[in-house]
């Protein structure tokens, strides 16, 4: 299977094919205006930045990243919640590794720890139910982030703990999801987005039809693309492709794994324990209806009201530019504390920390210049 898998992804990596795809893109932009589309998924971001496609494009044809690293637009009140957690309500919290280092508004999850706090990393959120178990009766908090990819999973974790009857374990809710942040974007007028490459992993369980809003109201293109240089290219190609022929719509360019209805089991998994709730989004604000708090079925285990601890006022870091790159106003490199102040081994912001971070994505690989 291993065999099989890796000689897939060498055909979607074939550089002669790749250069066929950014000739017909070049051949496609020729004689339309500057173009500006948004890869929304962070996963798209590092491959851009790792394969160097942004130097196989057209100087019409320019890529900016947005807000699809979940860790990145976090905001920093969610962070000090986590970190009072641990650190002053004497929970355990359980998260996936990319939060640990993200910088609060005092400080980090990794530095709450350094002092005593009880944080671990886990990679799936039943791996904290687990943790609950053996911990009893001290209390664990997992934090739910992440958006519609990730939700469900959380959404599992609630069923199951009810079913078991963990009383130590709570969530501290911070799902997030896209459709609505994608129309924030799109009615920005500073922005000047002439379409989106959707986010794949988030299509595989919402599906194509939340983005019609973004062809139908918007008038902008938009075409669900998957992860390696050739998928990505192929999804370019068809967005000049529409911005030439003077339509907008929704395509779909990854149909290998997102379907057109996406996964019905995982949304009513999600239905089950969440409600739709104003979220605040890094670089965004807060946007209605963009985040998922826990239903009244799992009140219960909703951590923010089951601790009541003291948060400060949320301070990002005062040059920290990362709202603005994840709203695609800033490129990394222009941040004056790209690569100086800021490196991968000391963040001053979550962009630098995360693995899909644009930040980090420009330090490591480069391809994504002032």
């Amino acid at each position: 299977m291993s065999g099989t898998l890796n000689r897939i992804a060498a055909g979607f990596r074939d550089g002669g094919l790749a250069r066929d795809l950014a000739a017909r893109i070049a051949r496609a932009a020729d004689g339309l205006p500057p173009m500006r589309f948004m890869e929304v998924c962070g996963s798209h971001t590092m491959a851009v930045a790792r394969y160097g496609l942004r130097g196989l494009l057209p100087e019409t044809v320019r890529l900016v990243s947005g807000p699809g690293c979940p860790v990145c637009v976090t905001p920093e009140s969610y962070l000090d919640h986590a970190v009072a957690l641990a650190a002053d309500a004497g929970a355990t919290v359980a998260t996936f590794g990319d939060m640990v280092r993200v910088p609060g508004s005092v400080r980090s999850l990794e530095a709450a720890a350094a002092e005593g706090a009880r944080v671990r990393v886990v990679f799936s959120p039943l791996e904290a139910l687990e943790l609950a178990r053996s911990e009893a009766p001290r209390q664990v908090v997992f934090l739910g982030i992440g958006f519609e990819t990730t939700a469900p999973s959380t959404a599992a974790l609630l069923a199951e703990a009810r079913r078991d009857g963990v009383a130590n374990l709570s969530v501290l809710a911070g799902h997030k999801t896209m459709p609505a942040a994608m129309r924030a974007l799109a009615a920005a007028p500073d922005l000047n987005l002439d379409g989106f490459l959707c986010p794949a992993h988030v299509t595989t369980i919402i599906g194509l039809e939340p983005y019609r809003f973004l062809a139908g109201e918007f008038g902008k293109p938009c075409v669900v693309a998957g992860f390696e240089p050739v998928d990505v290219l192929l999804g370019v190609l068809r967005l000049v492709e529409q911005v030439r022929e003077g339509r907008a719509a929704v395509e779909n360019a990854y149909p290998r794994v997102a379907r057109p209805g996406g996964n019905p089991r995982a949304r009513r998994l999600m239905a089950g324990a969440f409600v739709p709730v104003e979220s605040v989004w890094r670089g965004l604000g807060a946007i209605p209806g963009s985040g998922l708090g826990l239903n009244d079925t799992y009140s219960e285990f909703d951590a923010a009201s089951r601790f009541s601890v003291s948060l400060p006022e949320p301070r990002p870091h005062p040059g920290c530019r990362c709202g603005d790159v994840m709203r695609g106003a800033l490129e990394p490199a222009e941040c004056r504390l790209f690569g100086a102040a800021c490196r991968p081994e000391r963040p001053l912001g979550p962009c630098m920390v995360s693995h899909e971070g644009a930040c980090a994505a420009a330090y490591r690989y480069g391809g994504i210049a002032a």
